[in-house]
């Protein structure tokens, strides 16, 4: 059988399979097939073929990104009973006092790490070793019940909730200025951003203001931090970007290490980010319920913090993801550039707003140029910088405001169910298109 009938029967595999066949991985047919094998007839049809395939990919790649970092770093990480990635030998505990810390103890918990977050909650966060003998998950209940009113869970990783393709086959126009105004110029308004690292020397981010925060041993940038970094306050002559020219703090919770994207990471940028009073903060990263990352995320709403955060790849029919569904959190979901909702996107009430997130371009890590990013990682920052531009005092009242404003600005997608986008559609014309950063090729 030719590998062009091969490819059209897994297309048809795909087609029929739907939802219920996601753990289907199949390459691109232009990796697969010849210059001479793809006739005129395969060419038209290549474009249905990835269409289709690229969702069923990208619906997989948390589970498949969980599996491998568990196997690679055997001794820093496992995988907690419904198979999502932990720290090894780690819990996470909020005691709801002295007398529970004492209990714990008692119990034979032994404390590892303790961080004030100062600014965020008064309770910090402890990092506790199970006793001697105990599993992990008989240790987790014990401890929450000997302090029911505390916060206690696993210590789970977080991962990116897109994909960042293969940078574009040209220098890209990111050195000359947008004729877009620079919403942040002046260098008055900042936004927040917890993900990986920045290649702040990417021309579509020269203009912007970094602070960095996270990595005590120097900078790791990283392709999707550097990507939905560009996407809220990059410019450049055929690139558009939420907020340019703004203040972007941005905190690491990779920088480079095995246990990278850990919930005490996260907590501990997040308490960065109050003290530094930033009124919106962009989370592109995906994850299970957390009891105590929760917590720590109601703290900072309940500050009047925007936390913006993606909903997830992980298909239409999926659990919820977090920290986008958690209460009061600005959950983000993508469309494509035709405005279909993503087809791995998920669904239900934790979508507030939809935003571009598929074919499109971002800043490509390491290069001058850019690279087609896909998901609603790379909506979420649309969304964020959207808001930071009228929102930069934290303020609980202010903060629905804030969301009503953007809300007023929303539109319904032409093809999709109200109940899968929210309040609606923002950021339409900031999708820059692979074609449009390729411009120079052609110059």
């Amino acid at each position: 059988m030719s590998s062009g009938t091969c490819r059209i029967l897994a297309l048809a595999a795909a087609l029929l399979s739907g939802a219920a066949h996601a753990q289907l991985r199949l390459p691109s047919l232009g990796s697969t097939l010849s210059p001479v094998s793809r006739t005129p007839l395969l060419q038209r049809v290549e474009p249905l073929v990835d269409d289709v395939l690229a969702p069923v990919d990208l619906a997989t790649a948390r589970l498949d990104e969980t599996v491998a970092r568990a196997r690679a770093h055997r001794r820093e990480l496992d995988r907690d009973p419904r198979g999502e990635l932990i720290v090894r030998a780690e819990l996470l505990a909020q005691p709801s006092g002295a007398a529970a810390r004492d209990a714990l103890l008692g119990a034979g918990f032994r404390p590892l790490r303790e961080d004030a977050l100062d600014g965020l909650d008064e309770d910090g966060l402890v990092v506790l070793r199970a006793p001697p003998g105990l599993g992990l998950a008989e240790a987790l209940a014990r401890a929450r019940a000997l302090d029911p009113a505390g916060a206690y869970d696993f210590h789970h990783v977080y991962l990116g909730s897109g994909g960042v393709g293969a940078p574009l086959p040209t220098a890209a126009a990111a050195s000359a200025p947008n004729s877009r105004p620079a919403a942040g110029a002046d260098g008055t308004l900042q936004v927040g951003l917890i993900d990986s690292g920045i290649d702040a020397s990417h021309p579509a981010l020269r203009h912007a203001t970094i602070r960095r925060h996270g990595c005590s041993d120097g900078e790791h940038p990283a392709p999707h931090g550097t990507a939905v970094a560009s996407l809220m306050v990059g410019e450049g002559a055929h690139f558009a970007s939420a907020l340019p020219h703004a203040v972007l703090l941005a905190g690491d919770v990779y920088c480079d290490a095995p246990t990278g994207g850990s919930v005490e990471a996260i907590a501990r940028e997040l308490a960065w980010m109050a003290r530094q009073r930033v009124a919106v903060v962009n989370i592109s990263l995906v994850g299970p319920a957390n009891q105590v990352l929760q917590r720590l995320v109601e703290r900072a709403v309940g500050q009047g913090v925007l936390v913006v955060a993606a909903v997830g790849n992980d298909g239409p029919a999926a659990p919820p993801l977090y920290p986008a569904s958690w209460p009061g959190v600005v959950g983000v979901g993508a469309v494509d550039g035709k405005l279909r909702l993503l087809a791995e996107g998920a669904r239900g009430p934790q979508v507030m707003f939809v935003a571009p997130g598929a074919d499109m371009a971002a800043a490509a890590s390491g290069t001058r140029g850019f690279a087609p990013v896909r998901g609603t990682s790379f909506a979420a920052p649309l969304v964020a910088g959207l808001l930071a531009a009228g929102y930069q005092q934290a303020s609980p009242d202010a903060a629905q405001a804030a969301i009503a404003r953007l809300g007023a600005t929303a539109r319904d997608l032409p093809q999709a169910p109200r109940d899968g986008i929210g309040r609606g559609l923002v950021a339409e014309t900031l999708r820059t298109s692979p074609d449009d950063v390729d411009l120079a090729r052609a110059r």
